[in-house]
């Protein structure tokens, strides 16, 4: 693909940062305060998000791209709205703008998931609608847009490094599918680190394999091995670690155990056996209910007992010391749920969370991601 295609791409496929969920007036004034801190103006968004790209091909930092979809949840949707709140947390914490170049956000029909869940007519009518072409030859749902993107933007610029903001969890199975897949045409020995109250690793949610439940499974086959794969802070599951583990070949740290040996430890054994696999570079994958539902409750799937924030610092500290993170995501923020009425600060604690989270990891990308 030449740069003139990439280029025509991100106006076809993105829309300017915290335009990902369509609305005429919703959230307008949050959506404006973002626009005036990125572009310095609320008016002719378009141009200017355009006119910010024009140096993408020779952008050495981290990408941010927004996946406003939670078509792929399945408890308390709202996750849609994550990549808004959170660039504005970033940007108001302590995220400069020289620090990173926001792609926007993947245009995303809110009804949508995978295109292969989609019979013909569909497909036309909503191509028809994104592209004004029914025969485009562009996806429409918004795991099948993400995951063609970002395989165009890897093919065009190798070396990108993108974080990624869900949308719910199941918009991990494109990002890190494309990023695998990336990886492996470079030759480059992968490992993925899931922070996640969950396992994630059903095979099909009624029905349906590609989901916020079941993400996991369907990417591990692009990773050397399953232990490629290790899950931080779970503690909700039907079944026990012995069966996961068993099962797909994962390794797992429950929360119970990061207290108990504490996130040094943990993150000594992530390295060790990472070192021991040769792995080079690393992607990480982070659910905010990883973190405990006393500083995160703002989400779909809040669940006690979780892990604090500072051992998922201590632990994303210790992994990007040793490893290069050239691709993460933070997903299941979802501001506008109140899931617990004890937590009056919300949703602010779980935006400052996730913030602290998402710097550090964008932070960790610009310092050691370069191939």
């Amino acid at each position: 693909m030449s740069s003139r295609d990439i280029d025509g791409l991100l106006s076809k496929i993105l829309c300017p940062p915290g335009n990902g969920v369509f609305t005429v007036n919703t959230a307008k004034e949050r959506k404006e305060l973002l626009h005036k801190q990125i572009f310095g103006k609320t008016d002719s968004i378009e141009e200017s998000w355009l006119e910010s790209l024009k140096n993408f091909k020779d952008w050495k930092k981290t990408f941010i791209l927004g996946v406003c979809s939670d078509c792929g949840g399945g408890i308390l949707r709202g996750a849609n709205w994550g990549p808004l709140f959170l660039r504005l947390q970033m940007l108001e914490d302590s995220l400069k703008k020289d620090e990173f170049l926001d792609l926007g956000d993947v245009r995303v029909i809110p009804h949508l998931l995978h295109d292969k869940y989609l019979n013909e007519e569909t497909l036309k009518n909503c191509k028809n609608a994104l592209y004004q072409d029914e025969n485009s030859p562009h996806p429409v749902s918004p795991l099948s847009l993400t995951e063609y993107f970002l395989t165009q933007l890897y093919g065009e610029k190798p070396d990108s490094k993108v974080f990624a903001m869900g949308g719910d969890h199941s918009v991990s199975y494109p990002l890190v599918k494309a990023w695998l897949a990336h990886k492996k045409k470079q030759g480059v020995k992968t490992g993925l680190v899931h922070f996640d109250a969950h396992t994630d690793l059903l095979v099909e949610r009624l029905g349906i394999d590609l989901c916020f439940g079941s993400w996991v499974t369907h990417i591990l086959d692009g990773l050397d091995s399953p232990s490629l794969c290790h899950q931080v802070g779970i503690r909700s599951s039907g079944r026990d670690r012995n069966h996961w583990e068993k099962t797909f070949g994962v390794n797992q740290y429950w929360a119970n155990e990061v207290k108990e040996k504490g996130a040094e430890e943990i993150a000594k054994s992530i390295i060790s056996h990472f070192k021991k696999e040769m792995v080079e570079e690393i992607y990480v994958s982070f659910d905010i209910d990883a973190i405990d539902s006393k500083y995160a409750s703002a989400t779909g799937t809040p669940e006690p007992d979780g892990l604090e924030p500072y051992q998922a610092v201590c632990i994303l500290e210790a992994l990007s010391s040793e490893f290069k993170i050239t691709g993460a995501d933070m997903v299941e923020i979802a501001p506008f749920l109140q899931t617990d009425s004890h937590h009056s600060n919300e949703p602010h604690s779980t935006l400052e969370t996730g913030s602290l989270l998402s710097t550090l990891l964008i932070r960790a990308m610009n310092e050691n991601g370069n191939s």
